[in-house]
């Protein structure tokens, strides 16, 4: 019997291209690896919602048997050894794979010199990072979040709808620096003040202390602000260590080429692990950290894996719910050099992002519900086709942008 294919990182990519492998008829043994407890499970709920008992899992257990998927959680991966096409685990013998794919996702920054142990101050990743921070939300209570991104806000919305009093500090000048245009950050940023929530913007922290039953942040400008709890959203690193220990090449996470292949013989990866040349942007190596690529790349590393080239051209898409608000952004800004600016009546906006050939690179909308859904799809569209469009019907509310859709 083969050795099969190995996959290390048990979460939705990984999930997701062992179920392809099988759709695609693939008979050879699957092992599928995680360092968590938990079944490979969605991230996106965790900061989006409120008292989940447990992980909303890609699929149950009883899937993975039934699909003879070898899933082994709670394990984890000391060395990988190209030349021998072994896994070694921290317990047991190592396996044999003849093809390995690495979906080992990224962990989050923490502040300097704080526990792994912390029960106070707490990044939001896990699902166990997500109860421990849900546990310490509440009326009466007091959270400071440190990092005005996506995951900042989205915690502090949902903490804002446990009653708990909210600080968002953030050491640049606003916040969704790296994310979204000022005027869609200061839209969400109103709506969240609307709530209650108050933003120190281009401070610099000094000092975070925990005690017994508070959390202590002392800044730059000598006030020391108190909470019961501190969430850090400063952003992610890949989980790059395996790969560079096994002497495959790093460049903003694993580098891998358009058909996800690492600079190791059968070693392949895939998620917000890697780097990848993107098609829609000329070759431009980029690393995504959002569900949609991890899904993407996961069914197109199953692709991959068994020989069936393909491109991976879908357009980099992300979205945020925060209270009644749903923002979304396709593709990258980077390198546009013009904005042009769509308003709906009920006060909902698409900023577009063209560059210097008028072609459209990116597109980025905030609006009530699903207000914007439609036109952000049709953008998509649009900036997969490399479309040029006049900006006098991008910026007409009334004009149909899928009447200028390339047939």
């Amino acid at each position: 019997m083969n050795a099969g294919i190995v996959i290390i990182g048990a979460g939705e990519c990984g999930a997701r291209a062992a179920f392809v492998l099988r759709e695609y008829g693939y008979e050879e043994p699957i092992t599928l690896i995680g360092s968590e407890a938990h079944p490979p499970y969605e991230r996106p709920p965790l900061s989006k919602s409120q008292g989940a008992s447990a992980p909303v899992v890609v699929a149950p257990r009883d899937k993975y048997a039934s699909e003879r998927i070898d899933l082994r959680t709670s394990c984890t991966v000391t060395r990988i050894d190209p030349d021998l096409q072994l896994v070694h685990f921290a317990e047991g013998d190592p396996i044999k794979y003849d093809k390995l794919l690495l979906t080992t996702g990224a962990t989050p920054r923490m502040l300097r010199g704080i526990s792994p142990a912390s029960k106070r101050i707490l990044p939001m990743r896990t699902f166990e990072h997500a109860l421990g921070i849900k546990c310490l939300l509440g009326p009466t209570r007091r959270t400071i979040i440190v990092g005005g991104g996506f995951i900042g806000l989205e915690v502090g919305a949902m903490a804002r709808a446990a009653g708990t009093e909210v600080v968002i500090l953030e050491t640049q000048s606003r916040v969704l620096t790296r994310g979204v245009p000022q005027t869609i950050a200061d839209t969400l940023v109103e709506r969240h003040r609307q709530e209650g929530v108050r933003f120190e913007c281009g401070i610099q922290i000094e000092a975070v202390r925990e005690t017994d039953d508070a959390v202590e942040v002392e800044l730059a400008d000598g006030r020391t602000l108190t909470a019961d709890s501190l969430v850090v959203g400063i952003g992610v690193v890949p989980n790059t260590q395996l790969a560079e220990a096994a002497g495959l090449v790093i460049d903003n996470g694993i580098a891998v080429n358009e058909l996800l292949e690492t600079s190791a013989a059968n070693i392949y990866a895939a998620g917000d692990c890697c780097s990848f040349p993107s098609a829609i942007y000329d070759g431009r190596r980029v690393r995504l950290e959002s569900w949609r690529n991890t899904q993407d790349q996961g069914i197109h590393a199953a692709k991959m894996l068994l020989g069936k080239p393909d491109t991976l051209a879908s357009v980099p898409w992300m979205w945020s719910d925060q209270y009644d608000l749903t923002l979304q952004v396709a593709g990258l800004a980077d390198g546009s050099e013009r904005s042009v600016v769509r308003n709906y009546e009920d006060g909902s906006r698409i900023i577009f992002h063209l560059g210097a050939d008028g072609r459209l690179l990116a597109a980025s909308g905030i609006g009530v519900g699903n207000s914007i859904a439609r036109d952000m799809k049709l953008s998509e569209m649009l900036i997969a086709a490399r479309a040029e469009p006049d900006p006098d019907h991008l910026s007409d509310p009334s004009f149909k942008l899928k009447s200028i859709l390339p047939r």
